[in-house]
């Protein structure tokens, strides 16, 4: 039995991701550019895995990238790309002996539930072929799907389609799913008598229905079906995709105070309780535990910050930063592979990189780790309950001890023992201004 509940063939699901994205304008392939920080063809492989029993993406060459985000799944190359129906048969020995549905890396957003509506209306009784359509709101160039007595008659392009049948908004998606032997037959019809010597995918539809064959206009939402094909449109999709990880977060206890200028990456955590203020960004790998509040304009990415600790506002906290529970990290502080312990404060005008700060160690404005010597990184570590004065700078290596406290306006080189004061400024020294 197939993964999908109910669907009784084996499932196959090929990906069309050959698309190099021409009016993108980038040298990136289309199916690598990111939403919420993710590329668009693991949105559909984290869909897609968990419905179909076998899944083929077919990559255009010099594609190792995306061939290499498709792993383990059978990857097969299109050296010509002439065209999404010969893209398809490129997977052709690879559909099996039941269902092939056939998907596109440019709609990544495509639901487990459509995918599982998919298989199922193509299992019933008198549905030869099933086709995705979305009701567009703004069709633009989308091709109509033209109905009768419920089965689809016809695909019109928008350039072909007289006024009536532009007043239809019913628009094909691409996406289409049959019986692995029909669908072969009907793929081998296809022919490319148009202006760019193309086979189109699109047109096995007008061959099945020459048949006499029963396809099937299976509806969606045109946020989940709607194509990526420039940036406008992938900016669009951005937005799809922050609304309903926004509405994720805050079913799942998260107060935003204006949802609509946070930012998250797909793969954002965010316990209960979490408060975030207005105009923060999380890149990618944050973990933010209960009770934690975010303050504006902060910048958070690779990082983890723990229960109960104040973060911003105008914070930025870089890969590998450890935020300790109840502690503070403030307004123009930038933290890089930072562990900041329980209780611990740095609440202005600081740069701590490669560094561990004990519990309940205040760090003064003005405070800078060199960690960097041009060559190497190197290691601070301040202790427990240390104090380091405002305009403090800590070259590394250098260790701290335990309640210890430096200076204002130090330049530290050397290690400090425990319970230690520590000056390393120069002697100051007045002279009267009238002297000569």
């Amino acid at each position: 039995m197939s993964k999908s509940t109910n669907i009784l063939q084996e499932s196959v699901a090929v990906i069309l991701a050959a698309g190099m994205g021409t009016r993108m304008r980038s040298s990136k392939p289309k199916a690598m550019h990111p939403l919420a920080g993710k590329p668009m063809l693991r949105y559909l492989l984290d869909n897609v895995e968990k419905i179909f029993d076998k899944v083929v993406v077919v990559v255009g060459p010099d594609m190792d990238e995306v061939a290499a985000l498709a792993a383990p799944h059978q990857v097969v190359v299109q050296k010509d790309r002439l065209g999404t129906a010969h893209a398809a048969m490129q997977a052709e020995p690879y559909f099996g002996k039941g269902t092939v549905t056939i998907l596109y890396a440019d709609n990544p957003l495509v639901s487990q539930k459509t995918l599982r509506n998919i298989l199922e209306c193509q299992q019933q009784h008198g549905v030869d072929m099933v086709l995705m359509a979305m009701e567009c709101v703004d069709p633009k160039s989308y091709g109509r799907v033209i109905e009768k007595n419920g089965w689809v008659r016809r695909i019109v392009e928008t350039a072909d389609a007289t006024e009536k049948e532009k007043k239809n908004h019913l628009c094909n998606a691409g996406v289409l799913c049959a019986k692995v032997k029909s669908f072969k037959y009907w793929l081998h019809q296809i022919e490319n008598k148009n202006s760019k010597r193309e086979y189109y995918l699109v047109d096995a539809v007008a061959v099945a229905v020459q048949e006499g064959r029963r396809i099937k206009a299976l509806r969606a939402s045109e946020d989940e079906l709607s194509g990526i094909n420039s940036k406008s449109e992938l900016a669009i999709a951005e937005h799809i995709v922050q609304k309903k990880l926004r509405k994720k977060a805050m079913d799942n206890g998260v107060t935003m105070i204006a949802p609509e200028t946070v930012f998250l990456s797909a793969d954002t955590v965010l316990d209960e309780d979490v408060i975030i203020y207005p105009h923060v960004v999380f890149g990618p790998n944050v973990h933010v535990h209960s009770g934690v509040e975010i303050r504006s304009f902060s910048h958070l990415e690779g990082c983890e910050v723990k229960k109960g600790a104040i973060i911003g506002p105008y914070a930025r906290l870089r890969p590998a930063a450890v935020i300790g529970q109840d502690a503070h990290v403030g307004n123009f502080v930038e933290l890089k592979a930072t562990i900041l312990g329980e209780g611990a404060k740095v609440n202005h005008l600081t740069y701590l990189g490669d560094t561990e700060v004990g519990r309940k160690t205040n760090i003064g404005a003005g405070t800078i780790t060199c960690n960097y010597d041009g060559v190497h990184k190197h290691k601070t570590i301040i202790g427990e309950e240390a104090f380091i004065g405002s305009d403090t700078i800590l070259v590394a290596p250098v260790e701290i001890g335990n309640k210890s406290l430096i200076a204002a306006g130090s330049v530290i080189t050397e290690d400090v023992p425990e319970n230690t004061l520590a000056f390393g400024r120069a002697r100051q020294v007045n002279k009267n201004k009238t002297a000569k």
